[in-house]
C-alpha cells in the first residue's frame, strides 16, 4: 500500500523530548527540558513541526485512464538519470531539476530553480533555516504487520505544486550506491520528482501523477529489473512492461503484488444474459421475494422505535414530508386536469364519441391492467429491468423531473394568459395527451399516490366552485404575484433542504427543518397569499363536493368490441407501469442508498395488480411507485455525512432506517385530508404547488449522474469531481456519452411530451427501446469498457 507524508531527511535542533522526536503516528513536536518550561523564551532550534500521513489507494492499471496517459506522457518527454553519484538529496533534486529545465522541448522559461528547491521543502521559518530539511509532500510504499508499519526505503516519490509551472513534469533518479537520508530513507535506490502547476483536474494532480509511478515501484521484482537496465531505452521498456503486468487483471494479480493491493484493485463482473429458464417457474420471483422480506417484516414496524437506537423525531418529519409530498402534487396535477380536460377526465371523451359508459370502460382498461402486471409477476418479467443500466435509468428519471417543471411551466404561463392578457387562452380537447385519457394526467408522475385525483378533477365546467368564474377579471397583480409566490415557495423549500449543510443552530434542529422544508414553505406562502394579498384574487383549484367517490361500474354494459379497445389501452399502460414500478424500486435501491432488509420487485408488482383493480371497479386513480418521492423517501430516512476527496465535498449514506411506519402514517394523512375539502386546503394557491413542483424537481437532479456530467460541460477542468468515471474514462468519451444520453432524453421527450395523441400511445414502447440503444447501438460508437465504466455504480 501507498501512504503519502511530510518525510523527516536530515534533522538539527537543540534539546528535544525523546518521545517528540520520535514519535510516527502524531504530530512532532520540539521543545525545551521541562526545568526550562518557566523561561519566556524557547532556547534556539525549538518549534512544533506537524505530520500528516495518509493511505492512498494503488492505482488501478486496469480501470484508470490516467495511469496509461501517465505513463505514456513520461516515455515521450523521458527524464531519466541513470547512474546518478551525488549523495545529497539537495544535490540529487538539483540534478533532476537541471534535467527538467534543460530539456530540448521544456516551455518553463520563467522556471526559477531556488524556487522549486525551496518548495520542496519546508525550511522557510523554521527556527534552524537552512540547517533542517523536511521534505513537503512524499508517497512511500508501507507493509501493515503486527508490529506496525515498515516503509520500503529503496525508492522516494517526492511531489511538488508550485504557481511558476505550466505543465507536469516527472525525473526519475537512479543512484550509484544506497543513500541514507534519515529515518524511514535508510538505503534509497530511486528518487521519483514530480512537479505539477496548483490548478489541474482531479486526475492530473501531482499526487495522482505520483500515485502512478509509486505504484509501479511497488513492486520489488521491478525496482530490482531497473538496477539492471544500463541505458534509457532499457528503462524504459521495463516500465512497459511492468504497465503490462498491472494491467493484466483477467489472468490475476501478479504475485509480488498481491501483497499490497488487497482492496485496491477490482475485477468487473461478467454480464450473464437472460435465458429462458429463467423466467420459469412460474411465480419462483413472488416466492423469492416473499421468503426474503417476511422475517424482516416486523421490524419494518419496530426498528428505530424499540431498542437503543430511536428515531422516532426522524419518522415524525418524513412522514410529513411525505404526507405533503404526495397531497399537494395530487392536487396540483388535479387542477392542471381539470383546467385541461374542462373539469372531467378526458378518456370520457372517447366514451363519448363511442356511446360508451365511461365508469365502465375506465374499469375494464384498468382491469386488463391489473392483468399484465400479474402475468408479469408470475412470469418474473422484473427480470427484464436488470437489462436497463444505470444510464438509462437516470434518463427516464431526469424526463420525469423535466416533466415536472413542464407542468409548473404550464400552469404559470395559464395564469399569465388568464390574469395578465387580454386573452384567456384556447383549450383544445383534440391536443389531450393519451396519458390523460387513461387518466395520467399532464404527466407520468399524475398516479403517483392519488387518493384524491376524481373528486378534483369530475367537476364539469358548468358547475360552479367556491369562486365562481364570472367574478374573475383580468389582474395584472395576480399574474406578477403568482410568479413571486411560486419562485418564493422554491426558493424557501431549497434554502431549508440545504440548511443541514449551514453553520446554525444545533444540528438537530438543522436535520428537523430540512426535513420538513417542504411543509414549512407550503404553509407559509400560503399564509402569506391569503392573508398577505387578502384584495389579490389567486388562482385556486375547484371542488366538486356532489360527486360520489365510491360508484361501482356496471361492468356488462361494454360490448366485446369495447373491451377489446380497453385491452389494448390497459396493456400499454401495464408496460408503463411496468417499467415505472421497477424503475423506481432500482433507484430507491440504488447500492449508494445501503439498504439491507432486501427487494421484492415481483410482490410489489402483484400488490400493485391486486390493488389497482379494486381502484378500477369503483373508478378510483391507479398507483404504483412514485419518483421522485419515493428516492426523496429514502433520502430523508438516511443518515448522512459529508465527506472531502481531494478538495470536493460531497455526501454519502451512513445507513436508511428502513420502516414502513413513515408511508403508513402518510397515507392515514392522505386519507383524512378528504375531510380537510374544500377548506382550509382551498386556501393553497395554485402558485404555491407550482413552486412544489419545481421544488421536487430540483431535489430530484442532485444524484443524477447525467445531470452531473451535462453540467462538466460549463465547469474547468480543475474543477471535475474525482468520480469513478473521471478516473476510467477520457474526457472526450464522457462528452460523447452525454451528448448520446441527451440525445436519447430529447427522444423521450418528443414522444412522452407530444401534445399527438397516438404518439403517447407508443411512448411505453420508446421507453422499452432504450435496452437496445444501450447494447446495440451505443458500442459502436464508444468502446464497451468505456461504458461499462459509466454504468458502474462507483
Amino acid at each position: 500500500m501507498l501512504m503519502t507524508a511530510g518525510t523527516v531527511v536530515r534533522m538539527r535542533a537543540a534539546r528535544c523530548w525523546e518521545e517528540g522526536s520520535h514519535s510516527e503516528n502524531s504530530s512532532m513536536s520540539q521543545c525545551a527540558y521541562p526545568e526550562d518550561a518557566a523561561e519566556s523564551e524557547l532556547p534556539d532550534g525549538c518549534g512544533l513541526l506537524h505530520t500528516s500521513r495518509k493511505y492512498l489507494k494503488l492505482k488501478n492499471f486496469e480501470e484508470e485512464i490516467r495511469a496509461h496517459r501517465d505513463l505514456d506522457g513520461f516515455l515521450d518527454r523521458a527524464s531519466i538519470i541513470l547512474n546518478e553519484t551525488a549523495t545529497s538529496l539537495d544535490d540529487v533534486l538539483r540534478a533532476m531539476l537541471l534535467r527538467l529545465v534543460h530539456k530540448p522541448d521544456n516551455t518553463e522559461s520563467d522556471c526559477n530553480l531556488d524556487l522549486l528547491m525551496a518548495v520542496l521543502f519546508t525550511d522557510a521559518g523554521t527556527p534552524m533555516e537552512g540547517k533542517v530539511h523536511l521534505l513537503s509532500d512524499t508517497i512511500q510504499g508501507v507493509t501493515a504487520t503486527v508490529t506496525g508499519v515498515q516503509y520500503q526505503q529503496s525508492w522516494l516519490c517526492i511531489i511538488c505544486t508550485s504557481k511558476s509551472l505550466l505543465k507536469r513534469h516527472v525525473c526519475i533518479s537512479r543512484l550509484v550506491r544506497p543513500q541514507n537520508w534519515g529515518e524511514n530513507c535508510c538505503e534509497v535506490r530511486f528518487v521519483i520528482l514530480v512537479l505539477a502547476p496548483p490548478k489541474m483536474k482531479s486526475t492530473k494532480t501531482a499526487t495522482e501523477v505520483g500515485r502512478t509511478f509509486a505504484t509501479m515501484f511497488l513492486d520489488i521484482t521491478f525496482r530490482q529489473k531497473l538496477l539492471k537496465t544500463r541505458t534509457e531505452e532499457e528503462f524504459k521498456e521495463a516500465l512497459v512492461h511492468q504497465r503490462q503486468l498491472l494491467t493484466m487483471m483477467d489472468q490475476g494479480l501478479t504475485p509480488s503484488l498481491k501483497h499490497y493491493s488487497i482492496s485496491s484493485i477490482c475485477i468487473p463482473k461478467s454480464h450473464q444474459p437472460l435465458q429462458q429458464k429463467d423466467f420459469f417457474p412460474v411465480g419462483k420471483g413472488i416466492r423469492e421475494d416473499f421468503a426474503r422480506r417476511f422475517p424482516v417484516y416486523p421490524l419494518d414496524f419496530t426498528d428505530g422505535i424499540i431498542g437503543k437506537n430511536k428515531a422516532v423525531g426522524k419518522f415524525i418529519t418524513t412522514t410529513l414530508f411525505l404526507y405533503f409530498a404526495c397531497l399537494l402534487p395530487t392536487i396540483a396535477f388535479g387542477s392542471l386536469n381539470d383546467e385541461i380536460t374542462y373539469g372531467a377526465i378526458v378518456i370520457r371523451g372517447i366514451c363519448d364519441d363511442y356511446d360508451l359508459d365511461f365508469n365502465t370502460f375506465y374499469a375494464w382498461t384498468g382491469l386488463w391492467n391489473s392483468f399484465f402486471l400479474t402475468l408479469y409477476a408470475l412470469f418474473n418479467f422484473s427480470l427484464i429491468m436488470s437489462l436497463f443500466k444505470r444510464s438509462t435509468e437516470e434518463i427516464i428519471a431526469l424526463f420525469i423531473s423535466m416533466t415536472f417543471v413542464l407542468d409548473a411551466v404550464k400552469g404559470i404561463v395559464k395564469i399569465f394568459q388568464k390574469y395578465y392578457g387580454t386573452s384567456h387562452g384556447n383549450h383544445n380537447a383534440d391536443h389531450i395527451s393519451v396519458l390523460s385519457l387513461l387518466g395520467l394526467g399532464t404527466s407520468l408522475n399524475t398516479s403517483f399516490h392519488t387518493a384524491l385525483n376524481t373528486s378534483l378533477l369530475a367537476n364539469p365546467p358548468e358547475l360552479t366552485s367556491v369562486s365562481s368564474r364570472s367574478a374573475e377579471h383580468s389582474s395584472r397583480e395576480t399574474a406578477v404575484l403568482s410568479l413571486l409566490i411560486m419562485l418564493g415557495t422554491l426558493w424557501l423549500s431549497y434554502t431549508l433542504y440545504q440548511f443541514k449543510k449551514s453553520p446554525y443552530l444545533h444540528p438537530y434542529m438543522r436535520e428537523i427543518l430540512s426535513d420538513c422544508a417542504l411543509p414549512i414553505s407550503v404553509l407559509t406562502f400560503s399564509i402569506i397569499s391569503s392573508y398577505g394579498f387578502q384584495e389579490i384574487n389567486m388562482s385556486k383549484f375547484r371542488y366538486n363536493p356532489s360527486e360520489r367517490l365510491f360508484k361501482i361500474a356496471e361492468m356488462q354494459s361494454l360490448s366485446l368490441g369495447a373491451i377489446g379497445s380497453a385491452m389494448g389501452l390497459g396493456f400499454l399502460l401495464s408496460m408503463l407501469f411496468f417499467i415505472e414500478q421497477n424503475l423506481v424500486a432500482a433507484l430507491a435501491n440504488a447500492p449508494e442508498n445501503r439498504l439491507v432488509k432486501g427487494t421484492a420487485y415481483h410482490w410489489d408488482l402483484l400488490l400493485i395488480a391486486i390493488i389497482n383493480t379494486g381502484l378500477s371497479l369503483f373508478g378510483m386513480p391507479w398507483i404504483h411507485a412514485a419518483y421522485p418521492h419515493s428516492p426523496l423517501h429514502v433520502r430523508a430516512l438516511a443518515v448522512v455525512e459529508e465527506r472531502v476527496e481531494n478538495g470536493h465535498i460531497y455526501e454519502t449514506i451512513v445507513n436508511v432506517w428502513e420502516t414502513r411506519l413513515t408511508t403508513l402514517g402518510a397515507s392515514i394523512l392522505v386519507g383524512f385530508s378528504l375531510l380537510l375539502l374544500p377548506l382550509p386546503l382551498q386556501w393553497i394557491p395554485k402558485p404555491v404547488l407550482y413552486g412544489l413542483f419545481l421544488y421536487i424537481a430540483l431535489t430530484s437532479i442532485d444524484a443524477n449522474q447525467l445531470f452531473e456530467r451535462m453540467a462538466l460541460l460549463l465547469k474547468d477542468q480543475a474543477s471535475y469531481p474525482p468520480t469513478h468515471y473521471i478516473r476510467r474514462v477520457p474526457q472526450r468519451k464522457i462528452h460523447y456519452f452525454t451528448g448520446l444520453q441527451v440525445l436519447q432524453l430529447l427522444l423521450l421527450c418528443a414522444f412522452g411530451m407530444s401534445p399527438l395523441p397516438y404518439m403517447k400511445m407508443i411512448f411505453p414502447l420508446i421507453m422499452m427501446a432504450m435496452i437496445p440503444i444501450r447494447y446495440k447501438l451505443l458500442p459502436r460508437i464508444i468502446e464497451a469498457k468505456y461504458l461499462d465504466a459509466m454504468d458502474a455504480e462507483h
